[in-house]
């Protein structure tokens, strides 16, 4: 029996990239409060980035990071693997078209499991959407600390329509 290929990833157009990380970086005002940057935007998955400032401890005896900044951290990089998989999926579009896809996307379950004390310079940010489906995205974030260690590790369902 032999293996099927897997589907091409295509890479999205520079002006789709650019609309994205405009929406998700100046226009989701809250993320520019985290920090929150777009390090990679691939159709299977996207990366992030967050500088450790005053602003975001949590526990100041540790310099450790508020449990709410990872939370909303991997909640926003939830949101944004569903807008590159809804991205992906309609890449017969124009990229202005595809960015007017994303009105009614919210979340509607977020879970967050706390492995390790959030402590370091900076902390990266994955996420990737295990289904996408016609009313319902579900996801898998992960938040890593400067060595690359998992920190935290979330899972979310969002609603797309």
């Amino acid at each position: 029996m032999s293996k099927s290929a897997a589907p091409a990833v295509h890479e999205f157009e520079p002006a789709f990239i650019a609309g994205l990380k405009s929406i998700f970086e100046e226009k989701i005002v809250f993320n520019q409060v985290l920090g929150l940057k777009v390090t990679a935007l691939r159709p299977d998955g996207v990366t992030g980035r967050i500088d450790m400032k005053p602003e975001l401890v949590g526990h100041f005896a540790y310099n450790r990071v508020h449990g709410g900044v990872i939370s909303a951290g991997l909640d926003a990089m939830g949101g944004l693997a569903v807008m590159a998989a809804i991205g992906a999926k309609h890449m017969d579009e124009a990229p202005e078209q595809r960015l007017h896809r994303f009105a009614k996307l919210g979340t509607i379950d977020l879970r967050i499991d706390y492995l390790r004390p959030g402590i370091g310079s900076h902390f990266e940010l994955r996420a990737q959407v295990l289904r996408l489906g016609s009313r319902v995205a579900t996801t898998r974030m992960e938040f890593l600390g400067p060595d690359g260690e998992i920190m935290s590790a979330g899972a979310a369902a969002y609603i797309v329509s």
